[in-house]
């Protein structure tokens, strides 16, 4: 995504906003029987050491790419997800620039125990008491287009309700002042919000940036299991991974196929 690209996401995002809480006040979200569930651990899947890591994406389609998997079946795609072995999944819920929706994440829901991150741009305390009311159990905040005094308030809001923060980044500028306690995870966005060019190299250049007290997360570009392997040898815990899985017919069997791949290598590096 280029900035201008972000802007106009996020100069939509707010119109949207606006028009949502008309629609849906937040008083009605909290009578969502979702509102009171506990929430499952993001932080604490993601670090299992019998699971992958892998933060399954459903992802429609993108800005960039345009189209990727529009007709995708959210209800066999997360369970078959789950069954692969993903730690977690990842929902996409804007619908203008990414063809997702709410009610994709709620049907996530329904059939998943797992932890589910609600995939958004967030600039407002509304869309957290959202995440919660469709079933989410960690939100996305992006350093890119949140100042510091922002990511404090909404990430303070967000562990109020009991939903996890991961905390996504693209350079140490914007780690700067936002290593905060409020932020469960840390992404490394792998895409240049500019050029679209993904290098891997920028989470394994960030890694050693980013305390040991927050659980790494990296993001985008990740196609080979030899790299999730070698991510793993800087510190890095999760990996978000949603294109990959869902340009195949099956996205769930892309994703079974790779985490057996993944298993294989991490044995034969143990071995």
């Amino acid at each position: 995504m280029d900035t201008n690209i972000l802007d106009k996401i996020i100069a939509h995002k707010v119109k949207e906003v606006a028009e949502r809480k008309s629609l849906f006040p937040t008083k009605l979200l909290e009578k969502s029987i979702y509102f009171p569930s506990k929430t499952v651990s993001l932080k604490k899947y993601v670090t299992r050491e019998d699971m992958s890591g892998i933060i399954a994406e459903i992802k429609r389609r993108s800005p960039s790419q345009g189209d990727i998997h529009p007709n995708v079946s959210v209800e066999r795609t997360s369970i078959g997800y789950m069954q692969a072995g993903a730690s977690a999944l990842s929902i996409l819920t804007d619908k203008t620039f990414f063809g997702g929706t709410s009610e994709d994440l709620t049907l996530a829901r329904k059939y998943n125990f797992c932890p589910i991150l609600r995939k958004e741009f967030i600039i407002d305390e509304y869309q957290i008491v959202e995440a919660k009311s469709i079933g989410a159990d960690a939100i996305l905040l992006i350093a890119a287009v949140l100042d510091t005094p922002k990511i404090k308030q909404l990430s303070t809001f967000a562990q109020s309700l009991g939903l996890e923060v991961l905390m996504e980044v693209h350079d140490e500028a914007e780690l700067g002042g936002n290593l905060m306690e409020s932020i469960d995870l840390i992404g490394v966005n792998n895409r240049d919000l500019k050029t679209f060019k993904v290098d891997i190299e920028n989470s394994i250049r960030l890694s050693s940036a980013i305390p040991n007290n927050f659980v790494k997360v990296s993001e985008s570009g990740i196609s080979k299991p030899e790299t999730i392997v070698k991510l793993m040898g800087h510190g890095f815990k999760g990996f978000l991974m949603g294109q990959n899985f869902m340009e195949n017919n099956r996205p769930e069997k892309a994703c079974a196929d790779f985490i057996k791949n993944l298993k294989a290598l991490k044995a034969k590096s143990v071995a």
